[in-house]
C-alpha cells in the first residue's frame, strides 16, 4: 500500500448495520470508505462521517473494483429483506460473492463479515420453527461464509442474532460454534466488534457469535475484543492482524 493511513471499506453503508458502522468508524483513525447503491444515499454516508464514497452494485458487481482499490479492510453487512426469506431472489449470497472476488483480485484486504446465528454450527442458537422459516437465507449465508474461508482472503466471520437501536455498551458474549450464545445485540455494538476484529489477532480467519450481556463473556474464546477504545488502530506496518 502506497498510503499511510488504514482504509476500512463499508459494504453496503446504506443498510442499518452499515449505516452505524460509518458513524463508529468516524470517530477514530481510520479513513472510512462507504460503498453505496445510488447517488442518494451518498449525501447520507457523507452526513454520517465517511471520508470517501464509492457508487456500486454488489448484486451485478459493478463498480466493485474500484471500491475496494487501495483499502486495507472491508467491513461488510447486507440484507434481504422480508419476503425474500421464503421465495425469490436471494442478494446476500450473490453480493458478498462478488465483493470477495472483488478483494481477491485487489490486495488481499481484511474482510469482516456480518453474518446471522443459526447458520452452519451455531444453529442451535435459532430455534426450529424461525429456521424453518428462515432456511433458505441460512443456506445461502452458509454457503457465503464458506466461499470467504475457501478464497483464502484474510477474514473473521461475525454471526449475529437481530440488531437493535439499543445504545452500544462495548460489552458482548462471544462464543465459537459450541455451545452457542444466542440473542439480540445493539448495531453500535456489532459495529464496534466488527472493527475491533482488525486489531484482535486471535480472529483471524475464525467464525464467532457475538451477543449483547451485562458483562462480557467468552463461551470457549480466550481473548477479549481489543479496538481503538483501547488506543489500538490497525496499520499495514505496526499493529495488525498480520495480512
Amino acid at each position: 500500500m502506497s498510503h499511510e493511513s488504514y482504509r476500512v471499506l463499508v459494504a453496503d453503508a446504506s443498510t442499518p448495520v452499515g449505516r452505524a458502522l460509518v458513524n463508529y468508524l468516524a470517530d477514530t483513525d481510520y479513513v472510512v470508505r462507504a460503498l453505496v447503491p445510488d447517488r442518494g444515499e451518498e449525501s447520507l454516508a457523507r452526513q454520517a462521517g465517511a471520508t470517501e464514497v464509492c457508487i456500486g452494485d454488489l448484486t451485478t458487481g459493478r463498480g466493485l473494483d474500484g471500491a475496494v482499490r487501495d483499502v486495507d479492510a472491508v467491513c461488510c453487512s447486507v440484507r434481504d429483506g422480508g419476503l425474500s426469506h421464503a421465495f425469490g431472489r436471494l442478494d446476500v449470497g450473490v453480493g458478498v460473492r462478488n465483493l470477495v472476488d472483488a478483494a481477491s483480485d485487489a490486495d488481499r484486504p481484511y474482510v469482516v463479515l456480518h453474518s446471522k446465528i443459526g447458520v452452519g454450527d451455531s444453529e442451535s442458537g435459532m430455534v426450529l420453527p424461525v429456521r424453518l422459516f428462515k432456511y433458505r437465507i441460512l443456506g445461502a449465508l452458509d454457503a457465503t461464509e464458506r466461499y470467504l474461508r475457501d478464497s483464502g482472503v484474510p477474514h473473521t466471520i461475525l454471526r449475529t442474532g437481530r440488531t437493535t437501536d439499543g445504545e452500544g455498551t462495548e460489552s458482548v458474549a462471544t462464543s465459537e460454534g459450541e455451545d452457542t450464545v444466542a440473542g439480540r445485540i445493539p448495531r453500535p455494538d456489532l459495529a464496534w466488534v466488527m472493527v475491533a476484529a482488525l486489531t484482535t489477532p486471535e480472529a483471524r480467519n475464525r467464525t464467532f457469535e457475538v451477543a449483547e450481556v451485562a458483562s462480557p463473556t467468552h463461551e470457549g474464546v480466550e481473548f477479549e475484543w481489543r479496538g481503538p477504545e483501547a488506543g489500538l488502530v490497525a496499520r499495514r506496518s505496526g499493529y495488525s492482524i498480520p495480512s
